[in-house]
């Protein structure tokens, strides 16, 4: 029993062909729309690679950028021939492509909703990324004369400037580095001697953060050394002091900006997934129809459509059935061999005359 059956006049399979060589073309845009997002979301991992361990993070980009692509070849093309479908001789030649067509976009809106979901589902890979590259990035702050290393102080600067954070987890982290290049030590002071001596590896080490955490919303001048210390500043309590310094960790505030574009991103790739998915029912019922047509020699009569011939567990079983005998090619079907009329059937002589064996006389 056929799924979802239709049936169509002649006037509502040309209508239904018109839409849907409307509606492919709209895929089109959604399919440019796709890649656009990916390659926003790409550019916009690559401008922090710095502050980010390398990783699978641009999975989520790459494959809205393929599908993308992709959308754009395929609606191209489901434009083409639904065009051609309100002409039952033009739908001739495209009689046996549509099928592995309908198939092949099948798979690619799963595609779609593939991508989508990993948007939802990045957060964890883009968090430890941004953890380790944060942790790195705040380790070699101080190297601003080792190639390879000298535009880190800028660059985190800049990110606690624009996010309005500090640190990986928070301002705390800058306690426990030097960040502080050699150069601007002076080694004469006794004090810094003592810093340096006092810590197990040599570093100096001070509960100080760089001037890129300091808030510009405070009422009083930024207080970047001596954090830990009430004594040294004037009407001042670390503890309750929150408009001195950013409060938040970079680590947090980048995810939260990433996170957020990859919700909206999601959102609309599975909006447009919904959409390619009616717009690829209305194609598999313009295919039933007009195979229905052809098989029933009236080009202007009515015709059956549906999405399966057959029912949800029929059609599930035979699948089932066909991916079995997929390595089996090279076998014997037993099925067939129970219907094969030439299986098992004697030998006839076809001059209908029994010939008796003459023996050959023995040589003498």
């Amino acid at each position: 029993m056929a799924v979802l059956k239709v049936k169509f006049t002649k006037t509502k399979r040309d209508k239904l062909a018109q839409i849907l060589w409307i509606l492919n073309w709209i895929s089109v845009v959604s399919g440019i729309i796709l890649f656009s997002l990916g390659l926003f979301l790409k550019i916009e991992i690559k401008k922090r690679n710095e502050v980010m361990a390398k990783g699978d993070i641009n999975s989520v980009p790459n494959m809205l950028i393929s599908v993308g692509v992709i959308a754009c070849i395929i609606n191209f093309l489901g434009g083409k021939i639904c065009y051609d479908c309100s002409d039952a001789n033009k739908f001739s030649r495209w009689k046996l492509v549509m099928l592995p067509y309908i198939v092949c976009t099948f798979c690619f809106t799963f595609c779609i909703l593939v991508g989508a979901l990993m948007c939802y589902t990045m957060r964890n890979e883009l968090e430890e990324s941004l953890y380790l590259g944060l942790r790195d990035a705040i380790k070699f702050y101080k190297d601003t004369d080792i190639p390879g290393r000298c535009f880190l102080k800028k660059t985190v600067d800049l990110l606690q400037i624009g996010f309005r954070c500090c640190g990986n987890n928070g301002f705390r982290d800058w306690f426990e580095i030097q960040w502080v290049s050699p150069r601007y030590l002076n080694m004469a002071s006794k004090e810094v001697l003592d810093r340096l001596k006092s810590n197990v590896d040599g570093k100096f080490l001070v509960d100080g953060v760089p001037f890129s955490c300091c808030n510009p919303s405070s009422p009083r001048p930024c207080i970047q050394y001596q954090l830990t210390n009430n004594s040294a500043h004037y009407n001042y309590d670390f503890l309750t002091e929150e408009l001195n310094i950013w409060m938040k960790g970079c680590r947090e505030a980048l995810l939260d900006y990433y996170t957020g574009i990859m919700r909206s991103i999601g959102i609309a790739a599975l909006l447009i997934w919904l959409f390619e998915l009616s717009v690829l029912i209305g194609v598999r019922y313009l295919q039933t129809a007009m195979k229905n047509v052809l098989l029933l020699g009236d080009l202007e009569g009515e015709s059956d459509g549906w999405l399966l011939e057959n029912s949800f567990v029929e059609t599930a079983k035979y699948n089932i059935n066909v991916i079995k005998n997929l390595g089996k090619a090279n076998q014997i079907s037993t099925v067939s061999d129970m219907n094969d009329p030439n299986i098992n059937v004697q030998n006839t002589d076809c001059d209908k005359t029994n010939i008796a064996t003459k023996s050959i006389p023995a040589a003498r």
